[in-house]
């Protein structure tokens, strides 16, 4: 696989650290982009607000083929205060910087846009999200998809399913942590993907010399929730699961594979 010229916006986020690590050797192939350099960082840096510095944007996307977009903001951030809309605006400005220098442009999604729904979840289905998280990258990929548009940017919005060690579970553990059971004594079930396997399959779609505009990122299959801390030695206890919690979440990825045998 041909590494292409790309810059990966948000890349001092927990994803983005993840990609540091994974493609250290891509040398000036990466382009990372942070409000701050971090302390011992390798690899080339362009350092700026994309918020307030469209300027700077645009210099950075220049020569780059395409724009990775991981920068938003999570749960744990809102939490902090952060806004759920910055992962709009966030977006936007990736949009701009893209029509700016020609670049494609990757926005991160997440699977939380399919909401409650039964079933395998394929890419075609429109977003259903139930919370407020999954209502902001909703309206990420539906204005983002406007204004690409409008600006002839070609725009892939990533449905990521949960990751491994950075989501709420294995990410999330600590001692006393207590997991919802549903009513039929299992724990929810979710598509996840793996590190190693996430930067393989973020690498395989910057490559992609054609994408779909919308594509789902996980392993196939779904992982129970307890048997995911049960396999890494994580202790926890049971709690009821209240209502409104979903069961499962399947992404369909056939299309991911079609580019990255990602879980083979």
């Amino acid at each position: 696989m041909s590494f292409p010229a790309l810059l990966v916006l948000g890349a001092t986020g927990r994803i983005g650290r993840v990609l540091r690590h994974c493609w250290a050797g891509q040398g000036d192939k990466v382009l990372w982009q942070g409000r701050y350099r971090p302390s011992g960082a390798g690899g080339h840096w362009a350092v700026y607000d994309p918020l307030r510095d469209m300027a700077a944007g645009e210099q950075a996307a220049r020569g780059r083929s395409v724009i990775l977009c991981l920068a938003g903001v999570t749960h744990m951030q809102a939490a902090r205060g952060g806004d759920f809309e910055d992962n709009l605006r966030l977006a936007e400005a990736a949009i701009r910087a893209g029509a700016a220098s020609g670049a494609r442009v990757l926005l991160a999604s997440s699977a939380a846009v399919y909401g409650n729904r039964p079933g395998l979840l394929g890419e075609d289905l429109p977003p259903a999200p139930v919370n407020a998280y999954g209502r902001a990258k909703a309206r990420m990929e539906t204005q983002g998809a406007a204004l690409a548009a409008e600006l002839g940017v070609r725009l892939t919005s990533l449905r990521i399913g949960n990751i491994a060690g950075l989501d709420a579970i294995l990410g999330g553990w600590r001692a006393g942590f207590e997991l919802d059971v549903l009513p039929d004594g299992t724990t929810p079930r979710r598509s996840y993907i793996g590190l190693s396997d996430l930067a393989r399959a973020l690498a395989a779609a910057a490559a992609a010399p054609e994408l779909p505009a919308v594509l789902n990122i996980a392993c196939p299959g779904t992982v129970a929730m307890g048997d995911l801390l049960d396999a890494a030695g994580r202790g926890w206890s049971a709690r009821p699961a209240p209502a409104g919690v979903i069961a499962r979440v399947e992404l369909d990825t056939a299309r991911l594979a079609a580019l990255s045998p990602v879980g083979a």
